[in-house]
């Protein structure tokens, strides 16, 4: 199959930056147009970015001298696919225009999210729920991914959540600064600091592994039947969401059988063998006290799912920590997977 040409909209923001980085030689899709708002539009996106990018390594040259547009389907000519990124007070109009000219969007924003008929996919998770597409009315489709604080936790949940049921779980996030965005948190609020509410997350944290562990019923999406409580800060670390989740189970496991659950599981990217799909979607760390941002934040280019520390849970079964990238795993990385298995099963 031929490359497909794509869009990115809101190119010059964090997750923007990163769906750049990460579609730069891409064997299933060629960056076509770079869209932002009018203060940039008009502009070549190395003109742009010149005080804006914020991540390590140059701007790819491939994007340098795009000329930077509005988000809007009538400038976007010959575009199939569009990876946004953008703000969630315009992305749902934004993104709905886009579906209705007949561009499938694949979304890290919020407001698509909890629609009955639009997949909350995480590739090696849910691919079953893109079968809801084809009652999606407009001629694109749109697919969103989960909010990137609960990615990994969804990731870790999944085979555990096959084999032996759940019946709730508590989660407590760490979340990066590089989550807010750019400029972000005010550096006298964060560093050596703590911040205990970051706006709508723990709502998010408590609904979102819901709809991604559901099954589809009717051309909907059925959200799972278990509780979540979630309590969501944020810490002074760059990149990596780190979350100590406690699970209560229907069918009581054994320190072996979760271990092995989470080391035999795998998903259709593995199967299909898919460019940014992780060889291992879950890798459980021994030691003590890893997982640590610093030391395993890369591990599968950021796209693994790094897990540790599993003990019992004197209130509920059994508790352990989850760690993972944010930006890759949890925004851009996460949405490339998503277009990645639609194009192999030709839904693009």
């Amino acid at each position: 199959m031929s490359k497909i040409n794509v869009a990115v909209l809101g190119a010059t923001g964090s997750v923007g930056q990163r769906f750049i980085q990460l579609l730069e030689n891409h064997p299933y899709f060629q960056v076509t147009h770079l869209c932002a708002s009018e203060n940039s539009a008009g502009k070549t996106y190395a003109d742009i970015m010149k005080k804006r990018w914020k991540i390590s390594g140059d701007i790819p040259k491939y994007a340098r001298d795009i000329i930077i547009t509005l988000p809007d389907p009538k400038i976007t000519q010959g575009v199939k696919l569009a990876f946004s990124g953008l703000d969630a007070s315009i992305a749902g109009e934004v993104e709905t225009a886009f579906a209705e000219a007949g561009i499938h969007i694949i979304s890290n924003s919020k407001n698509h999210r909890m629609v009955e008929n639009v997949p909350l996919l995480s590739a090696e998770v849910n691919a079953n729920h893109l079968d809801v597409l084809s009652t999606q009315k407009t001629p694109g489709k749109i697919v969103t991914n989960s909010n990137c604080t609960i990615m990994g936790v969804t990731i870790s949940l999944k085979p555990l959540y096959e084999k032996f049921g759940i019946e709730s779980v508590m989660l407590f996030s760490m979340q990066a600064i590089s989550g807010a965005g750019y400029p972000g948190v005010p550096t006298m609020d964060i560093l050596g600091n703590v911040v205990p509410f970051i706006g709508g997350e723990e709502d998010k944290a408590e609904i979102e592994p819901l709809k991604c562990l559901g099954r589809t019923e009717g051309g909907k999406i059925i959200n799972a039947d278990f509780k979540i409580s979630a309590h969501c800060n944020r810490v002074p670390v760059f990149d990596g969401h780190t979350v100590c989740v406690s699970v209560k189970f229907k069918k009581k496991p054994t320190e072996s059988e979760i271990l092995e659950a989470w080391s035999s599981f795998k998903g259709e990217p593995q199967e299909l063998k898919l460019p940014l799909a992780p060889d291992f979607p879950i890798l459980y760390r021994q030691e003590e006290d890893r997982p640590q941002p610093r030391l395993d934040l890369e591990t599968g280019r950021g796209m693994t799912t790094v897990v540790g520390r599993l003990r019992p849970d004197p209130i509920l079964d059994w508790k352990y920590v989850v760690l993972s990238h944010n930006t890759v795993r949890g925004a851009a990385g996460a949405a490339i997977l998503n277009a990645e298995l639609m194009y192999r099963k030709n839904l693009l």
